[in-house]
């Protein structure tokens, strides 16, 4: 593609171009809610610094190997968008970024302690799994499931005393990480499924996809109201009541138009973010 049909990209610095491979956004947002979710079950400090930086690596080494391997399929399908396709990077300094930020995970975990250390070494490995070659497979939720369940067991065991995460809160980052992976692709199915990718939700189906992002996500939900130890709280029960009321009615929504389901997106969304502010407040976890 010559540079006067992309001109945004024709001044884009080498930096930029690799930041965006990375898949800031959902790195970004990844990394913010387990670094808030350390400091309300007591990291401060040099502590706290290290797991927002462990956290931040394997979310830029998923981003940029995700982009590196997925290189050939985004040309075939003329994603300009992407870095590597419109010629702002070569794709070899992409695959070096994202083994180097892999490598440095348990390094920048190691002072927190061999616990830690593996629990956030094989959160990463399972996500790496998911770029390949688990990805087009029928087990493509399985990464989700483990690395964003053992994600908040990073933090706890983090802790000085490295004590041991309770089951409610594994659990809860476990299912709201499947539901993630089924609400990300549901605005894309039809898209992704003409360019080869065949992960679960396409296997399932649109319909089947739905169901599995609504009920995994309002599984965490009453994980998270419910798994504390203690009564639940009154703003809990309003999150957990919000959760059921917002996604009939996403659902509704979505029947009565037609096209691509955003709206049952939109309410998918929205529940992930409740969960999310449920668990960066859940801080009796020890």
């Amino acid at each position: 593609m010559d540079s006067a049909k992309r001109p945004h990209l024709r001044g884009m610095s080498r930096a930029l171009a690799l930041l965006r491979s990375s898949h800031p956004e959902p790195g970004a947002a990844v990394t913010l809610a387990i670094t808030l979710l350390a400091a309300g079950v007591g990291h401060r400090g040099w502590r706290l610094a290290a797991v927002a930086a462990a956290v931040a690596a394997s979310q830029l080494a998923v981003g940029w190997v995700n982009d590196r391997l997925d290189a050939d399929r985004d040309r075939a399908s003329g994603r300009r968008d992407k870095p590597i396709t419109s010629g702002a990077i070569p794709a070899r300094a992409v695959g070096v970024a994202g083994v180097l930020a892999a490598l440095a995970v348990p390094l920048l975990a190691l002072p927190l302690g061999l616990p830690a250390t593996v629990a956030i070494s094989v959160a990463l490995g399972s996500a790496l799994l998911y770029d390949w070659p688990l990805k087009n497979t029928a087990f493509s939720v399985v990464p989700y499931l483990i690395s964003f369940g053992l994600l908040p067991a990073f933090v706890v065991l983090a802790l000085p005393a490295h004590p041991a995460p309770p089951v409610w809160l594994v659990a809860a980052g476990a299912l709201l990480g499947g539901g993630a992976h089924f609400a990300n692709v549901l605005p894309d199915l039809a898209d992704d499924a003409a360019t080869g990718v065949r992960g679960l939700p396409h296997r399932i189906g649109s319909a089947g996809s739905q169901l599995a992002a609504a009920a995994l996500l309002l599984g965490a939900t009453v994980t998270l109201v419910l798994g504390p130890p203690g009564p639940p709280s009154w703003p809990g029960l309003a999150a957990g009541a919000a959760a059921v009321v917002v996604l009939p009615i996403g659902w509704y929504a979505a029947r009565r138009t037609e096209g691509r389901p955003v709206a049952l997106f939109r309410a998918v969304i929205v529940v992930a973010l409740i969960d999310v502010i449920l668990l960066v407040v859940s801080g009796r976890v020890t």
